[in-house]
């Protein structure tokens, strides 16, 4: 039985067949292949799944929404997400998304981007008055 849900699967997350041009003692010399970036990682399903979770999550209860209350639910809500996100705010200030999280009742429950993502341990910090000269086109 199908309620049109879209899979949830986890695809993989690189293109090309992954080559390691090894040296001596089977390791990677990295005065010829260069630092070792993250992306060259192959990367488990599960982190897949979990980086992918909320987007699953919202496409899954738009189709519910569309399937119970009609096309107006899903158009009504994407309307609010978008008004949420254009919401003004300094280009030099970090934005909390409180209104967002409100939207799609992340509010009460504590993830790790709460705990691991806080706004004052960041370590870029610009200088207020020459990001919003970039951002008038001063510059």
């Amino acid at each position: 039985m199908s309620f049109r849900i879209p899979s949830v699967k986890s695809k993989a997350s690189f293109d090309a067949p992954f080559e390691v041009n090894k040296g001596e003692y089977e390791v990677t010399n990295p005065m010829v292949t260069g630092a070792v970036s993250k992306n060259s990682h192959f990367s488990h399903a599960i982190e897949n799944s979990e980086q992918s979770f909320h987007q699953n999550q919202l496409r899954r209860e738009m189709v519910m929404l569309r399937n119970v209350q009609g096309l107006h639910a899903p158009m009504r809500l994407a309307m609010e997400l978008k008004a949420a996100e254009r919401v003004g705010r300094h280009p030099f200030m970090p934005s909390s998304g409180l209104m967002r999280d409100v939207l799609l009742g992340r509010d009460e429950e504590i993830g790790f981007e709460d705990v691991l993502n806080c706004s004052e341990f960041k370590e870029e910090m610009g200088q207020p008055h020459a990001i919003v000269e970039k951002k008038l086109g001063f510059f």
